[in-house]
């Protein structure tokens, strides 16, 4: 009853706002456009449209069709493009989320050598500004998620790839730059650079600034991260980083890390995908070369604290 071209026509009607629109972009006529989801309509006893003059407005059972689309169609896509990439002795593609901005160039040396390793596997990589995280594992946009914040739910495996310290960076000629370690009252009168990521979702704030109370003078946003110590260097504002990848541009800029609080903030990297697909051999291969390049940075070296302690047991238990 319910077939793949009404979920198609729902939705190009719904992308392009007219059953005209929709007809020329599926190269059918509205007519046979138009006589197919009457038919189905009445198949199923209700409307999936009301019409309003020359608009058309979807019903309850409508959003509901449109919903199974969205769903439902990029995982048919998917079988249908990974089928013929069998049928012609092609391996596949393996389309990689970033939710971890700094990340970036750490997913360049990986990404080299794989390609090597796996020619007949395509390689395409999606900021997270592009898509959103679970939702584009679970919607089928993306085979691998990038994320230093895990969302353990049914359908998902998360794999741990490598532990990291997040620091701050400053000027070397900052204040702070001498210090062992800053607390958050440090930062009141300080202009921080971040990513464009939500508050909540900034270390620097949910792990260091918040619990204490604290806000920055100034918070400033930028995309880049050479742009980002760029602004650093020349001491227009502090920012937060993965220690590894900020002793990289301390190497050839006048910058500083500096640990956050006396513990510092530790942190790990982890690869999400979807179970069904953890045994894919070309995925499975990306997760070892990620956990090996992980191995080569330099080791995040914290105090021993019962919380730190804790905190990695549990992350270990859950990643199981």
């Amino acid at each position: 009853m319910l077939e793949r071209s009404h979920l198609t026509i729902v939705q190009e009607v719904e992308r392009l706002g007219s059953l005209t629109a929709a007809a020329g972009a599926l190269h059918l006529t509205q007519s046979a456009l138009s006589h197919t989801m009457r038919k189905l309509e009445q198949q199923l006893g209700t409307d999936v449209w009301l019409r309003e003059g020359r608009s058309l407005r979807l019903t309850q059972a409508g959003q509901y069709l449109l919903a199974v689309a969205n769903r439902v169609l990029p995982q048919l896509d998917l079988a249908e493009q990974r089928l013929q990439q069998f049928a012609q002795g092609e391996r596949g593609s393996l389309r990689i989320g970033m939710e971890c901005h700094p990340c970036y160039q750490w997913l360049l040396k990986v990404v080299s050598p794989y390609l090597s390793d796996w020619p007949d596997v395509d390689v395409d990589v999606k900021q997270r500004f592009q898509f959103g995280g679970i939702g584009a594992l679970f919607g089928y946009e993306i085979d691998l998620l990038v994320t230093p914040d895990p969302l353990f739910k049914p359908g998902l495996h998360f794999e741990p790839v490598f532990d990291y310290e997040q620091v701050l960076v400053v000027t070397q000629g900052h204040a702070l730059a001498g210090a062992k370690f800053i607390e958050p009252k440090h930062l009141i009168e300080e202009v921080l650079i971040t990513y464009p990521v939500a508050i909540e979702r900034l270390d620097i704030y949910n792990q260091f600034l918040q619990p204490a109370g604290i806000s920055p003078r100034r918070h400033k946003t930028i995309e880049t991260t050479d742009i980002m110590m760029q602004m650093v260097a020349s001491g227009r504002g502090v920012a937060a980083l993965p220690r590894w990848l900020a002793e990289e541009y301390a190497a050839r800029m006048p910058l500083v890390a500096v640990r956050l609080g006396k513990q510092g903030i530790a942190k790990q990297i982890y690869l999400g995908a979807r179970t069904a697909d953890i045994d894919i051999d070309y995925l499975q291969a990306f997760v070892k070369l990620a956990r090996e390049s992980g191995g080569a940075l330099p080791a995040t070296k914290l105090p021993r604290t019962s919380s730190n302690s804790a905190s990695r047991k549990s992350a270990k238990k859950i990643a199981g």
